[in-house]
């Protein structure tokens, strides 16, 4: 029987999946979906969401793709790797990724852009729908990649851009968008994705218990816990989750009755000893 089966949960609360019924909307994420939204809605073109890893961008596009994925006015398409070599392999992606039909068999670079802009004209202006892509981990973007999004969306109307492109990387991607002049100038919305803060932490935690079926009876962790959870984890929404669900493990095994502060040290010292040991 799984440990949360034990505490009465009918699911596990602190998965490090990017499942979006668990997605904790602090004020960062609900300004960053709220913004994206707006840009899509007036389809302005490009927008940057940036953050250290753990900050939620991958839950985030999750959440996205379960808001805008079911509307009949967009077409939502998403990129989980965009590691490219060459501008052929991201053309030729994006194809894959639109579903558009190749009608030569040996197709070139302007091949690919001439059919991808005829996609995006049908879908933009004929059908009258928002194509959106969504591209994850985009640090993994090389030069050639920016380069084609670049002259993606240099296509569009007198009013609006047809392509709506939402790229969620980490920070190490930012220099890399200045020294792009010609792309950096395109960027519609630039958001940098910031940890929790300690009440977050604690409503985090509370929220994804409700979520996973915790009713009401005593209380998993103590404020204490939780003061601890937060400085040890600075208020990383997936550093919070592998603490707690270690913690809770920690709970069921020795038979203790709540998660105090002296617990989350315990946890905290076990995955320091795990992570040096891993790192000799």
């Amino acid at each position: 029987m799984s440990y949360y089966n034990i505490l009465g949960l009918d699911r596990e609360p602190f998965s490090t999946s990017p499942d979006p019924e668990f997605f904790y909307e602090s004020r960062e994420h609900h300004a960053a979906l709220m913004r994206i939204m707006i840009e899509i809605r007036l389809r302005r073109g490009l927008s940057v969401v940036l953050g250290d890893v753990g900050t939620g961008k991958t839950t985030l596009s999750r959440k996205l793709f379960q808001m805008l994925g079911a509307r009949q006015d967009i077409v939502f398409h998403m990129i989980l790797d965009p590691t490219y070599d060459t501008e052929e392999l991201f053309l030729d992606s994006l194809i894959r990724t639109f579903n558009i039909e190749m009608k030569t068999d040996k197709p070139n670079i302007l091949d690919f852009k001439e059919v991808i802009k005829n996609y995006l004209f049908k879908m933009g202006v004929e059908t009258n729908k928002t194509v959106v892509l969504l591209i994850d981990e985009a640090q993994k973007l090389n030069s050639l990649s920016l380069e084609i999004l670049r002259v993606l969306l240099n296509y569009e109307t007198n009013e609006y851009k047809l392509l709506q492109v939402i790229i969620m990387g980490q920070l190490e991607l930012l220099p890399r968008l200045r020294q792009m002049n010609n792309l950096w100038d395109r960027i519609s919305l630039r958001y940098l994705l910031n940890p929790l803060d300690e009440d977050e932490t604690r409503e985090m935690i509370e929220f994804r218990l409700k979520k996973a079926g915790y009713k009401y009876g005593p209380k998993f962790f103590t404020d204490e816990a939780v003061s601890e959870i937060y400085k040890n984890t600075q208020g990383y929404p997936r550093r919070i989750a592998m603490v707690c669900h270690n913690a809770l493990k920690s709970l069921v095994m020795d038979s203790q009755p709540v998660v105090g502060s002296q617990t989350i040290k315990g946890v905290v010292a076990k995955e320091m000893m795990y992570d040096l040991e891993l790192s000799q």
